[in-house]
């Protein structure tokens, strides 16, 4: 299904009113396909989904989960620090007066894909797993992954990203798990820390 499709019928259940339904999308759309995002778009976001569908029925929020996974990145500026809050700002802020959703939680989930870290919330765990999938992919698709990222930063000169991407790679690896589920620990955890490994021996 196409994700314009999902993210109207999700929008719909949310109580936003339809006729405002497709300026939201077109927004997020001309984010996500900004020509500076290279790994953060469109692209991700129907990764994430197809990872959602998969597993949402272990979600107890699952519009929640839907609805943080496509405003997760809507903020997305390299030279930023703040990106993760601001897109929870911003998604909150959208949600109509009489929404059924538990705003708080959308906010706390869009927040926690910053840091990646166990959250007593075994939904927001769901989305953030979801979110590093990508680090257990094949090789070969993990090395498109981490140059779409280093265009992404490309303002910055080599001795500059691959100091800040090694501290961010050996941060994973310093932690007791990469992933916040028992199934993506079972099924990932080792590709994940391979992956990572190896990019970190290239830098």
């Amino acid at each position: 299904m196409p994700l314009e499709v999902i993210y109207t019928e999700l929008l719909v259940q949310l109580g936003f009113e339809k006729v405002n339904i497709d300026k939201h999308w077109k927004v997020l759309e001309k984010k996500y396909s900004s020509k500076n995002r290279k790994y953060h778009n469109l692209t991700h976001l129907s990764k994430m989904v197809l990872l959602y569908e998969t597993y949402k029925e272990r979600l107890d929020y699952k519009n929640e989960v839907l609805y943080a996974l496509f405003y997760h990145d809507i903020i997305y500026k390299v030279t930023r620090k703040d990106n993760e809050i601001e897109s929870a700002k911003l998604a909150v802020q959208l949600l109509p007066n009489n929404t059924t959703a538990d705003i708080n939680l959308i906010y706390d989930m869009i927040c926690a894909t910053q840091l990646h870290q166990h959250n007593e919330k075994k939904d927001i765990n769901w989305l953030i797993d979801f979110d590093l999938h990508i680090l257990a992919s094949s090789w070969e698709e993990y090395q498109v992954y981490f140059k779409q990222i280093r265009e992404e930063y490309k303002i910055y000169p080599n001795f500059l990203y691959n100091t800040g991407r090694k501290k961010a790679l050996e941060h994973f690896l310093e932690n007791e798990f990469i992933f916040q589920t028992e199934e993506f620990r079972a099924k990932y955890e080792t590709k994940a820390r391979e992956n990572i490994q190896k990019e970190i021996n290239q830098l």
